[in-house]
């Protein structure tokens, strides 16, 4: 005779994948429409680093790994349907920061305890180590093309062109996932 408790846990366990899947699904979907809203705005609808937000709530939904899945395949899904980012060397540098700030979400808000402050925690983290892991791969592209990424090329990349994505990012997140939790999407 089995157990009450282990039987419960079998049958929650498909459905945790099936829901980790499909939310996962929704996340790259975000990464192909949200391009074209914030394109709309003049002289910042890119500096608002759409692709970036499905990410990094993936991370939260989904889990590191599905996240990290969601990061690496967006941008060259994106360029093979709709020829933007350019694959090379943009896209290619986006597939690697955007894995990585799944990765990271997904790993720090796993591992941290259930506490609001943590959920900026894990989204600070994700965003210094993705713009970090975006800067080793822009140095490793100039070394094979031969151009130059200067320690300017990389602070003006990561943090000062991004200053409109990143407010976006640490306004929106948060009061995202928190919304999640609190309908029971996401535990606490």
């Amino acid at each position: 005779m089995s157990h009450p408790i282990a039987n419960e846990a079998a049958a929650k366990a498909p459905q945790s994948l099936v829901r980790q899947l499909v939310s996962a699904g929704i996340c790259l979907a975000l990464c192909m429409v949200l391009p074209f809203l914030t394109g709309q705005i003049p002289q910042i609808g890119s500096a608002l680093s759409p692709m970036h937000i499905p990410v990094l709530l993936a991370g939260f939904l989904c889990g590191p790994w599905w996240a990290v899945a969601v990061g690496a395949v967006a941008p060259a899904l994106r360029f093979v349907l709709f020829g933007m980012p350019p694959i090379f060397p943009t896209g290619l540098a986006m597939s690697f920061e955007l894995a990585a700030y799944g990765l990271v979400a997904g790993l720090l808000y796993a591992r941290l305890p259930k506490k609001t402050v943590n959920i900026y925690v894990s989204l600070v983290g994700a965003m210094l180590v993705g713009r970090i892991v975006w800067g080793i791969v822009q140095v490793v592209l100039s070394g094979v093309t031969g151009a130059a990424f200067t320690w300017g090329a990389f602070l003006a990349g990561a943090f000062i062109n991004a200053v409109p994505g990143i407010i976006v990012h640490i306004l929106l997140i948060p009061v995202l996932v928190m919304a999640l939790q609190k309908a029971g999407y996401i535990q606490k």
